[in-house]
């Protein structure tokens, strides 16, 4: 691809939003698709379809919410796809799914999937981490703009990492919550405990587990645990993921709100 190169972005949510104004401030000719219209306000080229979205492109980013929607949207126009096009799937919906969505492109089409790690500071900053499966050299220039990128093989290795990699995060998000609820009972005062955590192995966890500024809502942080738990015999994952949705008035808050929750 070089400048010139025509670019479809489908899901502009709290991390694709971001995303794909990097994409334009960069200056490649991007159009743009979401479910709700009014998260495309400030784009230029908006598309009524996904299929009207992707019509023309050399390469196609989605960033959806999860397996069901990524499927549905690539069902919508994988018969509008050009000769040669690109799909770069960077939301995150496991192996599996990514499979699926292989089996819906049509001969010449170019899979990579490319699920990122981090929260919408670092995406509006071009800082995430993208875990990179298939062949990507053809779209390292856009996959660079994001943040950093780790090649990992195969189509499906980069949505595969991605999983276990979440949750590590999500579930340590969790022991965090747990580990105050104690602290709570015990009657440690939360700074002492702050610092203790903080001069342990635990500190990367417990820093986004108190992050600010960052937004990884709970619905979605439990969307992923469900499909580790889908993926392999996870009894941990699976009461982690009993807790995340037992809180249904925090779905759409960042993870890191899950310690409240827990400490009551």
């Amino acid at each position: 691809m070089d400048e010139n190169s025509k670019i479809a972005f489908l899901g502009l949510g709290s991390m694709g939003g971001p995303m794909a104004r990097r994409v334009a401030q960069a200056g490649y000719p991007l159009t743009v698709w979401n479910r709700s219209p009014g998260r495309a306000d400030g784009f230029t080229e908006v598309a009524a379809s996904p299929a009207d979205a992707v019509r023309d492109a050399d390469v196609v980013v989605t960033m959806l919410a999860d397996p069901t929607a990524v499927l549905e949207v690539v069902r919508s126009f994988a018969a509008d796809l050009k000769q040669g096009a690109i799909l770069v799937e960077a939301s995150t919906i496991g192996p599996a799914a990514v499979r699926e969505v292989a089996d819906l492109l049509p001969e010449g089409v170019t899979l990579v999937d490319s699920p990122v790690m981090g929260s919408v500071d670092r995406a509006a900053s071009g800082e995430l981490s993208l875990f990179v499966g298939g062949d990507a050299d053809d779209v390292m220039p856009l996959l660079e703009l994001f943040g950093s990128v780790n090649r990992t093989g195969a189509v499906g290795t980069g949505a595969a990492l991605k999983l276990v990699m979440i949750n590590t995060v999500v579930e340590g998000v969790a022991l965090i919550g747990e580990a105050f609820a104690l602290a709570d009972k015990l009657g440690l005062p939360e700074e002492q405990v702050k610092q203790a955590m903080a001069a342990s192995p635990l500190a990367g966890i417990a820093g986004r587990a108190f992050a600010e500024g960052a937004y990884f809502p709970i619905r979605l942080a439990a969307k992923d645990v469900a499909l580790a738990a889908d993926a392999a015999d996870l009894p941990i994952a699976r009461a982690i993921h009993t807790r995340l949705t037992s809180y249904e008035e925090a779905a759409n808050e960042d993870i890191g709100q899950i310690l409240k929750y827990f400490r009551t």
